[in-house]
């Protein structure tokens, strides 16, 4: 299974243009689920992202779709746990692990920070595995960008994808 993951796209408030490589490379990778962290802010781009794969979705800080603030969704053999992350201070590991512990999730995907971050620790005897796909408009400390996860089992390989 490849899952895209993105996040902070903030389409329409504030910015009217989303990279097309972000679209062209979820279509050409033949994605098959598309996660989107939070700050979405349009109902345009969640449609335009539809026709390219299913899409989970979540509310963040910016939104004022209709959105679940944290969804948990099954792929492969894991639990994938999707929150915006504007609740936690920043990017603690163990913070985020915590959260992860307390969703019962394999993977925690978040957002808020426009910052990519992937890192797998063990937590209590648990292998959790992080992921902050960053922001294809509005990076902060480093490149705009967003991320392809793929699920093979248990298995998870994360590719970042840079948009300079």
């Amino acid at each position: 299974m490849l899952v895209g993951v993105v996040s902070d796209t903030h389409h329409g408030d504030k910015t009217r243009h989303i990279p097309s490589i972000l679209f062209e490379k979820f279509e050409d990778e033949g994605v098959d689920l598309i996660i989107h962290a939070g700050d979405i802010t349009s109902r345009e781009l969640f449609e335009r992202l539809k026709e390219i794969a299913p899409v989970v979705a979540v509310r963040g800080n910016a939104d004022h779709l209709q959105l679940p603030e944290e969804k948990i969704i099954d792929a492969g053999d894991l639990r994938i746990g999707v929150t915006h992350g504007d609740q936690f201070l920043g990017l603690n590991s163990q913070v985020l692990g915590y959260k992860a512990l307390e969703m019962g999730v394999d993977v925690l995907i978040f957002g808020h920070t426009h910052r990519y971050f992937h890192d797998e620790r063990i937590f209590h005897g648990r292998r959790i595995i992080l992921l902050n796909p960053g922001s294809p408009t509005f990076p902060r400390m480093g490149s705009a960008g967003f991320a392809l996860m793929r699920i093979n089992g248990a298995e998870v390989r994360v590719k970042r994808i840079k948009l300079w």
